[in-house]
């Protein structure tokens, strides 16, 4: 049987209101229905699959949030990849992005294990928790600025619930300007120019948001051509543990 998506999360201490609502956020989002376009991709890349995937049951939904309900750190990313975390139904799993990404967090001390291969793997995350500003797998890991707008409230919610919150790194460029943007829209800042992407870019931003930090994507491309690196991905992430005295 398949772990859920809060599986190998620490609960919160004194209750479980605050692990309910996400759980409730959670299961709006992998029902959602809002974008035609990518839950017809998703579902096609489910028919089709890939030869090496012939034998999955692909998930083919909406991807929730991942992690620790406590953390004092929020991954943002992109989008699922089609035959990762719209095949496997958790963030960054499956795929070449993801174990770049979990190997990293990893030796930083956020993951309990090196590898994400399925939702039953065992992965658990201390501090950390992982979400996407779009929650579907685009065609050309492309989404539309209108679907990332259909999936901006969800994001919007899970930084309501995770209160202990920190630190966000967002990475790539588009998740950064995604962020912004629902700051903007919450009246938080006043425009986006102010902060301009970059690889170890850190910004503090008007209190009491959390201290914005920047890294490339862990993209195949940007990790196979030598753009992101698993040391510079190292060094981001040994900026934010810095900055949360960890």
């Amino acid at each position: 049987m398949s772990a859920g998506p809060f599986s190998g999360v620490a609960a919160e201490p004194g209750g479980t209101s605050h692990r309910e609502a996400l759980a409730q956020l959670s299961a709006r989002i992998v029902a959602c229905e809002k974008c035609l376009r990518l839950r017809h991709y998703c579902r096609k890349i489910a028919r089709v699959k890939r030869a090496a995937f012939r034998n999955w049951e692909y998930w083919a939904k909406p991807a929730p949030g991942f992690g620790d309900l406590m953390a004092e750190l929020l991954i943002i990313g992109l989008a699922p990849a089609a035959h990762g975390t719209n095949r496997t139904g958790r963030m960054f799993t499956g795929d070449r992005s993801g174990d770049f990404l979990y190997a990293a967090l990893y030796r930083a001390g956020f993951a309990n294990q090196p590898t994400s291969v399925s939702r039953d793997d065992g992965l658990k995350l201390t501090g950390c928790f992982i979400t996407a500003v779009a929650r579907c797998a685009p065609p050309e890991n492309k989404p539309t600025r209108r679907e990332l707008a259909n999936c901006r409230p969800y994001l919007e919610e899970e930084l309501k619930l995770l209160k202990n919150v920190r630190a966000v790194l967002c990475l790539g460029r588009i998740a950064f300007d995604n962020y912004l943007e629902l700051l903007k829209q919450q009246g938080h800042i006043l425009s986006r120019s102010a902060y301009r992407f970059a690889h170890g870019a850190g910004y503090e931003l008007p209190a009491p948001l959390p201290r914005l930090f920047a890294s490339y994507h862990p993209s195949q491309q940007n990790t196979q051509t030598g753009r992101l690196t698993a040391k510079m991905l190292d060094q981001v992430l040994g900026g934010v543990r810095q900055y949360l005295g960890r």
